[in-house]
């Protein structure tokens, strides 16, 4: 069974995406769009706390990721 995912605030996921080779492509308000090479866009709340691990993983899933190559990023 693999271990589960960490415990991760905004800014750790943003710097974990944008090692998996997505780019800040704008923000508004507090959330933060990320966008890769192949047109896939990832939105991220830049909210004070931890991002929700449902939300993180419906986020890594979408990048093309799984949670061993993510946790490999952090």
């Amino acid at each position: 069974m693999a271990p589960r995912l960490p415990n991760i605030t905004a800014k750790e996921a943003i710097r974990a995406f944008t090692r998996a080779g997505f780019l800040i492509a704008g923000q508004k308000g507090s959330h933060v769009r990320l966008k890769n090479s192949d047109g896939i866009m990832l939105i991220i709340p830049n909210h004070s706390g931890d991002v929700k691990r449902p939300l993180l993983k419906a986020l890594i899933k979408l990048a093309g990721l799984n949670e061993k190559q993510f946790r490999d990023l952090l």
